[in-house]
Parts: C-alpha cells; sequence; structure tokens
C-alpha cells in the first residue's frame, strides 16, 4: 500500500469512489460531479481541492480535502472532505494510514487543524475517527445554504 498525490489519470477512479461514498451515505443520486468538472477542481490552473490516492496495485482509496483557515490560531487547517476506502480492503490499516498521511502534512506545513464531518449514524466511523483521537465538536451545528435558497440569498444583493 502507498499513499500519494491523484493525478488526472485517476479522475475515473476517483470519481466513481465518490459514488460509492454516496451510496454508501444513502445518497446516491446526489452526485453531480462529472470528469470534466472533477479534473478542473484537482488540477486545473487554481486547483483549491486536493486528492490523496491509496494504492495497491491500483487505487483502492481516496482522501480529498482543501484548506480552511482558523481566525482564531492564524494559520490555514485541512478539512477532510472526504475519506472513502473501498469494502473490499477495508480492514488493514489504510483509512487510518491516510489519517496519518494528512495529520503530517498539516505538520509539516504548520497548519493548526484537521478537520471533517461524520454523519451521526455512522458509528463504526465515529468510533474509529474517537480511537484516533477526534473530539466530536457536539456543541456545534452544521449550517448549509444550497440549491434554491442559495440563489434566494444571493438575489437578495443590492
Amino acid at each position: 500500500m502507498s499513499i500519494r498525490p491523484a493525478t488526472p489519470e485517476d479522475v475515473p477512479a476517483i470519481l466513481q469512489m465518490i459514488t460509492d461514498l454516496a451510496i454508501y451515505e444513502k445518497e446516491p443520486d446526489a452526485v453531480e460531479n462529472t470528469p470534466e468538472m472533477l479534473t478542473e477542481t484537482l488540477f486545473g490552473e487554481n486547483p483549491r481541492a486536493f486528492c490523496e490516492i491509496i494504492e495497491e496495485d491500483n487505487p483502492v482509496g481516496i482522501a480529498i480535502w482543501f484548506l480552511n483557515y482558523s481566525t482564531w490560531t492564524g494559520k490555514h487547517g485541512i478539512y477532510l472532505e472526504d475519506l472513502y476506502v473501498k469494502p473490499e480492503v477495508r480492514g488493514k490499516g489504510y483509512g487510518k494510514q491516510m489519517l496519518v498521511h494528512l495529520a503530517g502534512k498539516a505538520i509539516d506545513n504548520g497548519w493548526s487543524r484537521f478537520e471533517w464531518w461524520v454523519l451521526d449514524w455512522n458509528t463504526p466511523a465515529i468510533d474509529f475517527y474517537k480511537s484516533q483521537g477526534a473530539v466530536m465538536m457536539d456543541e456545534w451545528t452544521v449550517c448549509r445554504v444550497d440549491g434554491q435558497a442559495l440563489t434566494d440569498l444571493a438575489n437578495q444583493r443590492p
């Protein structure tokens, strides 16, 4: 097993794992991403999101992440958008190695945080993350505006 930065050639495998994750998270029709969009996001002129590949002989897992910023620490951090390991290779420690890899990236760059969300029904993931030192931020509630609500909010501009 190795972990490496994704390349444009990985886009089909990445998109398939994004779709597989959406199915696991009970949102099989939610993926609107396309190979072209993903290529531009990860490998365009000014990428704002990044992907690491877990590889045996072929890609078997991904971590898609981007930088966030803490006004309190004055430093960036990593926000992990997706961590996915194919079911047939789960239990080999690949997810843990990806967390270790990303934590190292944060430390090496002087970034102060490593954060992500987990669905409250996903107790295996919650238990795993807690075993790695993650603290559940129970006092915080995620807020999101998207779709028509996002359009409506933006239309309030003067």
